[in-house]
């Protein structure tokens, strides 16, 4: 959640900035007019770009981060050419992340609708994420942009096998094992392909999401479904914030930043087979967390589960904000308090997750929340969908997950309900379509 957004605004999005003759962004005519733009003061009339007619006279306009990150965030989101978009990019409010069974049975029938049904969704997805529907499409986006949609296609090793490529499968795209404490429902996990779709507007996430599902329905079937949400960027105080999960606690404070060294070694692929190079693997799980036990412990109880102070994300061994203390703090795990205790009690969940304890191996934590009404006995079936982006889960997030499985002290508080892991191949080459490499003389 940590993503830089993108700043390209096509001008003919809802809600884009105007642009000058360049192309490049100008002044919001409206905030102009009616903020720091006309204002009859002392008989002088003030314009926005700093210069005065009459007496009085304003600073030039200053960029405001929050108003670029709320537009970008219903902007187009083009990718970068290199990596399939959905992952670095900041993540919308919406998501919906479908996994589906390939109808064919025999080997190659089902290569051929690999190919068929790959090649189509790169083209349907390069066409949604313009703002535009399919062919066919209702008129439910009618009236609305691009909301920053994106759409992710991966790979289970099921298909693979499915389609006599056993040995073209990556080390990585092992199936996970089975892990202590997990309540795994079969019928919510696994599946041949995925497809997450990403997008700041509902309407625009599931209308993408139901024409990708009507092209597709001669090669596949849906397996699972699940929806899940984040706060807009327009109810954002700072859209580009950490975002809270509904337990309230802060979710995804110390996530490998895009664009950096340490994000590249985390999530793409750099080994294996040519066709995932610059790829990467996406670990989904389904996180049921009991809210009414949770909410009967005090902050400071909730505090020392997770680790972090619940008020500001910062880990419980920082001085306190007043005195710089933070969310960016970096933990400190040798730290007492003045009891002798550890600051960071031992079962802590940032203790026992902390890529401190792992060698330096990290994921990309990219969750979203759930709700999904009431269960057969009347609880609440809500929680986060959390799904970790990395090179390769078998050092990564098996040997963190088997930690946690051990004596995380937030496993009182959440159940384990759903698995999956999709190969999540880079972008196409021009003119080409996903997967292309894979498929290519099999």
């Amino acid at each position: 959640m940590t993503g830089d957004a993108p700043t390209d605004v096509p001008t003919g999005s809802p809600g884009a900035a105007p642009v000058d003759e360049r192309g490049r962004p100008g002044p919001d005519r409206r905030r102009l007019l009616g903020g720091a733009g006309l204002l009859g003061l002392g008989g002088g009339v003030v314009l926005g770009t700093g210069v005065a007619l009459g007496t009085q006279r304003l600073l030039p306009d200053r960029p405001n981060p929050v108003e670029a990150a709320r537009r970008a965030a219903v902007a187009a989101v083009a990718g970068d050419g290199r990596h399939q978009p959905g992952i670095a990019e900041r993540a919308p409010a919406h998501l919906i992340f479908t996994a589906y069974d390939l109808i064919s049975t025999e080997p190659t029938a089902v290569r051929s609708a690999l190919a068929a049904l790959l090649r189509t969704w790169t083209s349907a997805s390069a066409v949604l994420m313009r703002g535009e529907p399919t062919a066919g499409a209702e008129r439910d986006t009618a009236g609305l942009g691009p909301a920053a949609l994106t759409v992710t296609v991966g790979l289970g090793a099921s298909a693979l096998r499915r389609a006599g490529l056993d040995t073209r499968i990556p080390g990585p795209l092992a199936d996970i094992p089975a892990l202590p404490g997990d309540r795994i429902d079969a019928a919510r996990g696994g599946g041949d392909l995925a497809v997450q779709v990403c997008a700041e507007d509902p309407m625009v996430a599931y209308s993408a999401a139901r024409q990708l599902r009507r092209i597709a329905a001669a090669y596949v079937q849906p397996r699972w479904v699940q929806r899940g949400f984040q706060r807009t960027a327009a109810g954002a105080a700072d859209p580009d914030a950490t975002p809270r999960n509904l337990m309230g606690q802060v979710d995804g404070t110390d996530n490998p930043r895009p664009g950096t060294a340490q994000f590249d070694l985390a999530v793409w692929a750099a080994d294996g087979p040519a066709w995932m190079r610059g790829g990467t693997y996406v670990v989904c799980r389904r996180i049921r967390m009991l809210l009414d036990s949770w909410d009967r412990l005090t902050e400071a109880a909730q505090s020392e589960v997770i680790g972090r102070r619940k008020s500001d994300g910062a880990p419980l061994s920082a001085p306190p904000a007043d005195q710089g203390g933070g969310e960016t703090t970096a933990p400190d795990f040798a730290a007492r308090t003045a009891d002798g205790r550890p600051a960071i009690a031992v079962n802590a969940h940032i203790r026992l997750a902390h890529p401190q304890f792992h060698g330096g191996v990290a994921m990309f934590r990219r969750g979203y929340s759930y709700d999904d009404g009431l269960d057969a006995t009347g609880e609440p079936d809500a929680g986060l969908f959390f799904q970790a982006y990395q090179a390769d889960p078998r050092t990564a997030f098996v040997p963190v997950q088997r930690a946690l499985a051990a004596s995380d002290a937030l496993s009182t508080f959440i159940r384990h309900t759903s698995n999956a892991l999709f190969a999540i191949p880079p972008a196409p080459p021009p003119g080409g379509f996903l997967a292309q490499q894979l498929l290519d003389g099999a």
